[in-house]
């Protein structure tokens, strides 16, 4: 299997997403607990900034403020499932 990536990214509300990936699984995603981890999700704790994500060059789930989260990471938290790259 190649890596794992995101192919499409839609804000549902509050801090959930709904993901697409190249393996054609889906998934939703609440990712609150990740936003109020880290001191740079900071700026994206109003859910109105947090909705305005984007997918980057690398297929990563990114934001203007810097702070990205890794496609494996969101893969295991929709699917349950580690990225295998057999």
């Amino acid at each position: 299997m190649k890596a794992v990536y995101i192919k499409k990214a839609r804000y549902i509300k509050d801090f959930k997403i709904f993901l697409e990936f190249n393996t054609k699984e889906t998934g939703e995603v609440d990712l609150k607990d990740i936003i109020y981890k880290y001191e740079a999700a900071k700026p994206l704790r109003n859910p109105v900034d947090f909705s305005k994500f984007y997918l980057d060059p690398w297929a990563t789930l990114a934001w203007d403020c810097g702070f990205d989260i890794a496609p494996e990471a969101l893969y295991l938290k929709a699917t349950g499932k580690i990225e295998n790259r057999a």
